[in-house]
């Protein structure tokens, strides 16, 4: 079967076994390639902040950065 037959194939089934299914291929996933790349700048930034490395903003800065 080739992946379109699949898809095809998959999309026939009731919501509740649609999924089933996706969470089984999600969970399939080792690691999503960009995932922990964006896990550790979080961690980086979070603490930067704390250590005061750098000055967050307060809610009216970023309010008007925003525009």
């Amino acid at each position: 079967m080739v992946p379109s037959e699949i898809e095809l194939s998959a999309l026939q089934l009731p919501v509740e076994e649609r999924l089933q299914l996706a969470r089984r291929l999600i969970e399939s996933l080792d690691e999503l390639p960009d995932e922990q790349t964006a896990i550790d700048e979080g961690v980086r930034r979070i603490e930067d902040i704390a250590t005061g490395k750098v000055k967050g903003l307060t809610e009216e800065e970023f309010l008007r950065a925003i525009g």
